[in-house]
């Protein structure tokens, strides 16, 4: 069996998160953090299992160890500049299933913020 290493890109955007967590557990004047519930758009390329591990890597000997990290996904989103229909991304198609145009945007599915933390 082959180990395949989760993606780097994940590993920076931890330690972004952690940091953040940190500093608000502080502001708290938390003791410790038992969970952070994050939300992850499907445009973001984040993968779930990566972010896990590298947080817990990170997270040792911080008041965040241990902590679960729960994901909510937002769906990725477009919205048709022609029409203003919002709709799925399917299969790249990059128009818009009611009037078949091609100015669309993305308007969903970007998000990537801590929403709440639990903390002692």
């Amino acid at each position: 069996m082959q180990y395949k290493r989760p993606a780097m890109h994940e590993q920076s955007i931890v330690e972004s998160l952690l940091a953040l967590a940190l500093e608000n557990a502080e502001k708290a004047k938390a003791r410790k953090i038992i969970s952070i519930n994050l939300v992850v758009g499907d445009y973001t390329g984040i993968v779930d299992d990566a972010v896990s591990f590298y947080f817990g890597f990170l997270s040792k000997n911080t008041i965040a160890a241990g902590a679960k990290i729960h994901f909510m996904h937002v769906p990725g989103q477009m919205r048709c500049r022609d029409c203003d229909l919002i709709f799925p991304l399917q299969k790249r198609d990059f128009r818009c299933p009611k009037c078949d145009g091609k100015r669309i945007e993305i308007v969903g599915g970007r998000e990537l913020y801590i929403e709440n933390m639990e903390v002692e």
